[in-house]
């Protein structure tokens, strides 16, 4: 290890059918402008855009920070950012997909290099507040299975990080030390036997532990349709449940139909979860344009439905709470209308949006997780060839915290 960087060699990862990079089959030609109605209209500045109807000192306000994180050393790129957690000292944690970069990317790495640069960095990445580098590592090692596709990232306050997959074989999640070291694994890649397994996952794709009760939840995920929880120091299964609280099964769906009742099933993939200071547990449905709210105990409790004619992968990417005492916002990034939505959290409405589709900073490319830290600033990630962290500062006007 040089000045906290761990280096370890990258498994392959799995492409995916949302995340990877699509074909070229454009065929519109006519490029004029067009009549935009109003309720499809994106964001047209780097700020935030206020819902009409919407008092503009009641929400937060954000602004990209262009300049975060600071380059990478060693030549280092990062693929496809799949996960991000902000950690008790205020770190930024992300975990990418080394092997989505492309040979022109790593050119140097080829026989006979073809350039210059670059290398991938390794797949879990910490940077302090600034966005300074402070320790890289992960990969295959002695002792646990790697996932074949990085997806997830947790850090708990003990300084635990856990790590999930979606690749076709990840039926794990891996848990280490913030040096990278190996702690523990739940379940076995391949093992898989489907959403009521107790043993094994079906492509994680997120996790968060409740600390008072020492337990794990986890969005599981690309394979399976459920929440499970396990024990954070044993690894042992205590409980699943799919949509609705009911027990989940994996027989086919049909394609998600705007005009269709509900699905009584989640969607693939179940794709976050958030544990609420309150004690309610939100999970994100992402194809299905939804978040669903569960008691602890698997008790379904209510859900919302955002940009519901969202066809491909879904709306509701990821979530976070905002970190006022009464947690009032949730703060949702969509990986396809590519935004950040500012949502009442009682009301579960859209008061605000942030970005848009593209690559100048503030907006996204397939914009995939968030996470949040104590200044209330987000940080955002990008799969797809979006392979960045972007920093989003708050206003420091809160006037909105006086308004709840």
């Amino acid at each position: 290890m040089t000045a906290g960087i761990c280096l370890l060699a990258a498994a392959p990862s799995a492409t995916l059918a949302q995340e990877e990079v699509p074909p070229l089959d454009q065929t519109i030609t006519d490029f004029s402008p067009r009549d935009i109605p109003p309720d499809k209209r994106v964001v047209m500045s780097q700020g935030t855009e206020v819902v009409e109807g919407v008092d503009p000192a009641s929400v937060p306000h954000f602004r990209v920070d262009p300049f975060w994180p600071k380059p990478l050393p060693h030549n280092w790129l990062l693929g496809q950012v799949a996960g991000v957690d902000v950690d008790r000292n205020d770190h930024v944690w992300i975990v990418h997909r080394p092997a989505s970069l492309s040979d022109r990317e790593v050119g140097v790495t080829l026989d006979p290099p073809i350039n210059k640069c670059c290398y991938p960095a390794p797949p879990v990445v910490e940077f302090d507040r600034d966005g300074t580098l402070l320790r890289a590592w992960g990969g295959p090692g002695d002792g646990y299975e790697w996932p074949n596709s990085e997806h997830g990232i947790h850090v708990d306050n003990d300084g635990f990080v856990w790590i999930g997959g979606n690749g076709a074989e990840d039926s794990q999640i891996l848990k280490f030390t913030a040096d990278g070291e190996f702690v523990m694994q739940i379940g076995r890649s391949g093992a898989n036997q489907g959403s009521n397994d107790t043993e094994n996952l079906g492509r994680p794709a997120d996790m968060e532990v409740d600390e008072g009760a020492n337990e794990i939840y986890v969005a599981d995920g690309y394979g399976n349709r459920r929440v499970v929880v396990f024990d954070t120091e044993t690894g042992a299964y205590k409980r699943h449940w799919g949509a609705y609280g009911n027990r989940p099964h994996d027989d086919e769906l049909p394609p998600y139909d705007p005009e269709a009742e509900p699905s009584e099933q989640f969607g693939s993939p179940v794709h976050c979860v958030r544990v609420a200071r309150d004690g309610l547990v939100y999970v994100c449905d992402r194809v299905n344009n939804r978040y669903q709210v569960f008691q602890k105990d698997g008790t379904f409790v209510s859900e919302a439905f955002f940009e519901p004619e969202t066809l491909l992968s879904g709306s509701v990417s990821d979530l976070v709470l905002s970190n006022d005492r009464r947690q009032a916002f949730i703060f949702m990034v969509d990986g396809v209308n590519q935004e950040m939505r500012i949502v009442d959290r009682d009301r579960a409405e859209t008061l605000a949006r942030v970005g848009r589709p593209g690559r100048q900073a503030g907006q996204f490319h397939v914009v995939h997780d968030i996470a949040i830290d104590f200044a209330g600033n987000v940080y955002t990630t990008e799969v797809n060839t979006g392979q960045r962290i972007q920093k989003f500062k708050v206003s420091p006007r809160r006037p909105w915290l006086s308004r709840r």
